[in-house]
């Protein structure tokens, strides 16, 4: 997906099992985020980054959704062993991912597998694009979707 593309819209299954829908943020700027694997070392580094600066995604108006292959459990226990309070849903079947462009080839010992693709979308109050962040850095990753955000403010 690039800037300026119509985001695909979703249906999936959220850390308390309820169903959150993109189409339930319209009109809202919403930050979107793919990561690997739940409660693994680089994905906690990343959610709790997003936990610890939840005021200033607050105060740019934006709603923080992560992505994930994980089921509704893996994410409860994620979102509760670290104290996240955004929502989280699961892309078992790697459908939304692949809509997105972030279910790519990896590699790892040489070894070959399907996997996430760290990114990052903003989507604006129209459902577009407004940015993407491909291969982003779990560490620095809050100081550039929130400078991103508030170039969008301006």
């Amino acid at each position: 997906m690039n800037e300026g593309d119509k985001a695909p819209q979703f249906a999936l299954l959220q850390q308390d099992g309820n169903t959150v829908k993109l189409s339930d943020h319209a009109g809202e700027t919403v930050v979107l985020y793919f990561y690997p694997r739940a409660d693994t070392p680089g994905c906690t580094t990343q959610a709790c980054g997003i936990r610890d600066r939840r005021a200033e995604y607050a105060a740019a108006g934006a709603t923080v959704i992560g992505i994930s292959p994980d089921e509704p459990a893996a994410l409860r226990k994620f979102a509760d062993k670290h104290d996240l309070d955004f929502t989280l849903v699961g892309d078992p079947d790697h459908s939304i991912a692949e809509a997105y462009g972030t279910w790519v080839e990896k590699s790892m010992y040489g070894k070959k597998y399907m996997g996430i693709q760290r990114a990052t979308f903003i989507i604006g109050p129209d459902g577009t694009i407004a940015r993407a962040f491909q291969k982003v850095s779990p560490k620095t990753h809050d100081d550039v979707i929130l400078k991103a955000l508030a170039e969008l403010s301006r």
